[in-house]
């Protein structure tokens, strides 16, 4: 049996960006085909040099393309694209929208959850990853936006090391457990503090919903900063359609705060959608996520225990979700997820005007 270049490229149309979440072919990345009898040898142009996700391409070209009968040998050679091919890969991700366009990149119809509590030391980061993580293994496309600034930890307890690409002014967000990340954390050295007023914040933001590529999500989940601040006013005017997930404690001191951050989310056009009751146990008591989802008129979305498995996943970097979906406290948050999942209203998001030029 011949084998043909449309056999081939059909093989290829298989092999997924692990990044960008395309195929390669839609992406005009595969640069040369050359057949000689049953080997084949594949080019494929990357967007960077020094891309950290080649073995992704090496397997799924190895898997897609030596699975197709007659091929007895796979080659893959790498290259890098060119300026102008970056260019044109950067304006087809932006849909035809030309590089200065400086619209909100999400798609209309993507679901915004902020994550917020009063105060911090709620656990508030920790439901966010492992509320990401669930909705991903409920078949959900899902971003994470790391927007406590102050408190960066989700690259962390998601275990990505690696930084954004930039291809031609796009940021490409690091991808890891079929989930999209974005955080302030990729751009700073080591554990460099964040010394900005409001402006350099809002901005900063802008540029995350700007000038990420975030691609076709079901949810970005937002880990807002704890409190009323400038990193808050400014992310609930960019998304006044975004739903609130408040986080508190059983105690009635986190409830007090709590309130707060759910009201400045109503005055600035979000819904909050429920109240999760985070560190439930005999320690911490238990009761106070009712009584703060009675005080704001919401659903209590859930209760989450007090576990040492639920710290240690996030030290580790790999959701308890994901490394220990049968304990309890996984199983409370896969049935959060369930929860705001059947919550999912109709429409996405729209964006305001911003808070400085």
């Amino acid at each position: 049996m011949t084998l043909t270049r449309p056999q081939i490229d059909e093989a290829l149309s298989r092999v997924i960006d692990p990044e960008l979440r395309k195929p390669v072919t839609e992406l005009d990345m595969v640069r040369d085909v050359r057949i000689d009898g049953g080997d084949v040898a594949v080019k494929i142009a990357l967007t960077v040099a020094g891309c950290p996700l080649r073995s992704s391409f090496q397997d799924q070209v190895a898997r897609e393309v030596g699975g197709i009968p007659g091929v007895a040998s796979v080659s893959l050679e790498f290259d890098v694209m060119t300026p102008d091919e970056r260019a044109a890969l950067t304006t087809k991700l932006r849909g035809g929208r030309p590089a200065d366009d400086k619209s909100i990149q999400l798609d209309p119809a993507t679901r915004v959850i902020a994550v917020a509590s009063g105060k911090g030391g709620v656990g508030k980061s920790t439901v966010t990853v492992n509320l990401a993580a669930a909705l991903a293994s409920l078949g959900r496309r899902v971003g994470v936006l790391d927007a406590d600034v102050y408190g960066h930890s989700i690259p962390h307890m998601l275990g990505i090391r690696q930084k954004p690409v930039l291809v031609d002014k796009l940021m490409i967000p690091p991808v890891k457990h079929d989930l999209k990340l974005m955080s302030i954390g990729f751009f700073l050295d080591d554990n460099e503090p964040v010394m900005w007023r409001g402006p350099m914040l809002h901005r900063a933001l802008e540029q995350f919903l700007q000038d990420v590529h975030w691609g076709e999500l079901d949810a970005l989940v937002v880990d807002m900063p704890p409190g009323t601040g400038d990193v808050s006013i400014s992310l609930a005017q960019l998304l006044p359609r975004a739903e609130a997930v408040v986080v508190t404690t059983p105690q009635p001191l986190a409830q007090e705060v709590a309130i707060r951050a759910a009201s400045m989310a109503r005055k600035t056009g979000m819904s909050v959608l429920g109240v999760v009751e985070n560190m439930t146990s005999e320690v911490f008591g238990s009761g106070g996520g009712d009584r703060l989802a009675a005080e704001l008129g919401v659903s209590l979305l859930g209760r989450v225990p007090l576990a040492a498995d639920l710290r240690e996943s996030g030290d580790d970097g790999t959701p308890l979700v994901l490394s220990h979906p049968d304990s309890e406290a996984a199983q409370a948050i896969f049935e959060l997820a369930r929860t705001i999942d059947a919550k999912r209203p109709a429409g996405g998001f729209t964006k305001s005007l911003p808070l400085v030029s």
